[in-house]
């Protein structure tokens, strides 16, 4: 399923340092949600997918600031975020908590996420994508992928608790590169 052709994001983005996130990343990440975004737009604007995720964190890790991000391995999006060098996090306020829920409970193989959701895409000027209607946008550039191994659990209640299908999720991190807040 082709995605929402992707604009160029407008002049009322503010770039600031990633110290300057506001809130938990703990409770924005976890309670409030936010998209995954993966893709590459500059050739086929629908080359790009989204989701929604509670997992995840902010830190610093090899001297740099990073995210880290799980996917599951049967997440159409796990595809996008392989092949992309960049990936972006979009957190939003509350209104648009549905669209939230759309993007977590559909496939981007199947429907159109944003424009379901009722989210117009749009790419930042060093390629990453983020959403018009979002308050905050992370854009990372990918340093590192690994598929969890079930042998190197130590909580051996999370294998059977978190993954009856062995759907097992595939860990990004990635060097945040910017902040954008909505200004």
């Amino acid at each position: 399923m082709k995605q929402t052709g992707v604009i160029p994001a407008g002049n009322e983005w503010v770039e600031n340092d990633i110290r300057e996130f506001a809130g938990s990343p703990a409770a924005r990440i976890g309670d409030e949600w936010m998209l995954i975004t993966a893709g590459d737009v500059s050739g086929d604007k629908g080359n790009w997918n989204t989701m929604t995720a509670s997992w995840g964190g902010l830190g610093v890790l090899w001297g740099k600031n990073v995210a880290f991000m799980f996917i599951r391995n049967t997440r159409h999006t796990l595809e996008f975020a392989n092949a992309a060098s960049l990936f972006s996090l979009s957190f939003f306020d509350k209104p648009f908590h549905k669209a939230l829920e759309i993007a977590g409970a559909k496939s981007g193989r199947d429907i159109d996420k944003a424009k379901e959701g009722g989210l117009t895409p749009i790419v930042f000027s060093d390629g990453s994508l983020g959403f018009k209607e979002a308050k905050e946008v992370i854009s990372c550039r990918k340093l590192y992928a690994h598929d969890f191994d079930p042998a190197l659990f130590v909580d051996k209640t999370i294998d059977p608790k978190i993954y009856p299908q062995k759907d097992y999720h595939r860990m990004y991190i990635g060097e945040i590169t910017k902040l954008r807040v909505k200004g």
